[in-house]
């Protein structure tokens, strides 16, 4: 397995955010995390990718343990995020953010790289290059010297997600990445992620848009408060009265 949960528990004062969640993440799989509001979802994320310290349990990735780790140091290894609330660097150009997450990979940095340190113009022509494939990815050729605040929300995304895949990471954690996209925009993202896991790239997504879940994901694990219900094919998910009564409502369906 590429990354294995177990256990995880985390306690805000007297209230338990996540009660010892377990799953597994297999390579070249998408696997969704739901839930209503309040469920934990991204605390769950944030425990992950060491923003947050357990109160008991463990992560472990690639056969290694990731508890306890600072934030860079798990992205080093290997596991990137994007947020709910966009992270890019809106005064620098487009194609200056994907260079930007490459960094974890490169010998001498980005920074470095925009500076005349010794042997690092190579490097950078690499980078630069692959940061234009990822551009081409997400549908944003032409756009490199466009400063990111200038693109409109459902592009900002996009060059999130190409951001956070420029290190090459193992696996990608996206935090509600279709929030705030209108219909036309979330379809694009939805055939982006299908088409990244056709690459054999792995990823874990929280998401509230039902239909995209649905079209994308090979599994789904459902969390009420901070607990796991139910863990399947969406196909199961949808049939599953504990989810539909936790998640929607005893009279609704999982669309």
């Amino acid at each position: 397995m590429l990354l294995e949960v177990e256990g995880l528990t985390k306690h805000f004062g007297g209230i338990t955010a996540v009660k010892e969640v377990c799953f597994q993440i297999k390579e070249s799989e998408i696997l969704a995390l739901i839930g209503p509001n309040g469920a934990g979802k991204t605390t769950v994320f944030n425990l992950i990718t060491g923003m947050l310290k357990p109160d008991s349990g463990s992560v472990i990735f690639e056969g290694k343990t990731l508890t306890g780790l600072k934030p860079h140091r798990i992205a080093a290894a290997g596991l990137t995020r994007t947020f709910q609330n966009l992270q890019l660097f809106g005064g620098m150009t487009v194609l200056e953010n994907i260079m930007a997450g490459a960094y974890l990979k490169g010998q001498a940095g980005f920074l470095k790289s925009l500076t005349t340190w010794p042997g690092t113009a190579r490097e950078e022509k690499k980078i630069r290059q692959e940061a234009l494939v990822l551009m081409q990815e997400v549908g944003l050729t032409g756009l490199e010297d466009l400063p990111a605040a200038a693109l409109p929300f459902g592009r900002q995304r996009l060059l999130e997600i190409a951001r956070a895949l420029a290190s090459e990471p193992r696996l990608v954690l996206l935090d509600e990445p279709a929030a705030g996209l209108n219909s036309a925009e979330t379809k694009e993202l939805a055939g982006y992620l299908l088409r990244l896991r056709k690459q054999g790239k792995t990823l874990l997504l929280v998401e509230h848009d039902m239909e995209t879940v649905m079209e994308v994901a090979d599994r789904i694990l459902v969390l009420n408060f901070g607990e796991v219900i139910a863990l399947g094919k969406p196909a199961e998910i949808q049939a599953n009265p504990e989810v539909i009564k936790a998640y929607l409502g005893e009279d609704e369906q999982v669309a």
